[in-house]
């Protein structure tokens, strides 16, 4: 097990050094200048070359790209264009607050995906396997902002039950486990969790139902195996599969969340790029990409080991 963790450790340093590169050349290389949003329109040529290296921009891009990547190794991801705050700062506030919102929506998408895959998977073409189906497939195709804006108008809007954005009351920007700010992070979890919910719940019938189809299911049966002690056969078979699908999940929430996160106005990650986006801050928009890629190299990883602890056939070599 030891060794099949280091192995697979190994191979995500390649694919790090990799993430960085790709992360470094695709701000570096999108057309028009970063500095033009805090330089005066009247600013001369050489205020402009001032300020180009004072930030290094005037150097060559593997030059760039080596002083870069030493300062990250060093904790240092440079300071935001706009506010001047260190990137750093900005960056673990935002991720903390993703992190807790992807959570809780991988979670309850997780939860009910599990529970409508496995009534899907054990009812095969019967209402409640339509039904199941029918939920997931909507969970799927609708679009996550317009689910995300019915939800403002329905709750907010008409019922007043919720609010529809923000952290907290105030306007905070950091979320606490407490009856106020846990009414500001209903609308978002439950908008983010039906995609999750869609795909965990395709996934696990699509498991289940070729589970009972297989050879042994059948034979546990014969010998006079309850169903209860076949379910958990079933279930021990379908949890690696489950287990990568919620962990690739909640990668995806965590760096993809950018539409919700903006309809709530919620203070992660998705908000702090899309501020970034439009603010052309070029340090703040490498450093939020750099730290979501690598946390999605490494939730792979953990992912990764721990199938194999699940299932020790997945482990190679």
């Amino acid at each position: 097990m030891l060794r099949y963790a280091l192995q697979r450790l190994l191979y995500v340093m390649p694919v790090a050094f990799g993430v960085s590169i790709v992360c470094f050349l695709l701000v570096h290389l999108a057309p028009g200048d970063p500095l033009t949003a805090i330089m005066p329109i009247d600013a001369t040529a050489d205020q402009q070359a001032e300020m180009r290296a004072a930030y290094g921009f005037d150097r060559p891009l593997p030059v760039q790209y080596g002083i870069w990547l030493w300062k990250v190794f060093h904790g240092d991801l440079g300071n935001s264009i706009a506010s001047g705050r260190p990137v750093v700062s900005e960056v673990a506030r935002a991720v903390g607050n993703s992190l807790i919102l992807a959570t809780l929506a991988t979670l309850i998408g997780f939860g009910f995906g599990t529970f409508f895959g496995f009534v899907a998977g054990y009812f095969r073409g019967s209402v409640l396997d339509r039904l199941a189906s029918l939920v997931s497939i909507l969970g799927v195709s609708v679009p996550h902002y317009w689910l995300g804006m019915v939800m403002v108008i329905v709750f907010s809007a008409i019922l007043g039950w919720l609010p529809s954005t923000g952290a907290g009351p105030g306007g905070s920007t950091d979320w606490r486990p407490d009856f106020d700010h846990l009414r500001y992070i209903i609308l978002p979890a439950l908008t983010m969790s039906a995609i999750p919910m869609g795909i965990i719940s395709r996934t696990v019938r699509a498991l289940v139902a070729d589970i009972l189809s297989q050879d042994f299911v059948q034979a546990l049966r014969a010998k006079g195996m309850g169903e209860w002690d076949v379910f958990k056969h079933v279930v021990r078979n379908a949890a690696p599969t489950a287990l990568a699908v919620m962990g690739l999940q909640l990668g995806y929430l965590l760096g993809g969340s950018i539409l919700i996160e903006t309809v709530f106005a919620w203070p992660g990650t998705g908000f702090l790029l899309n501020t970034a986006i439009f603010q052309r801050d070029l340090p703040l928009l490498q450093g939020t990409i750099l730290v979501l890629a690598f946390f999605f190299v490494g939730l792979n990883l953990i992912v990764d080991v721990l199938q194999s602890a699940l299932d020790p056939r997945i482990q190679r070599g």
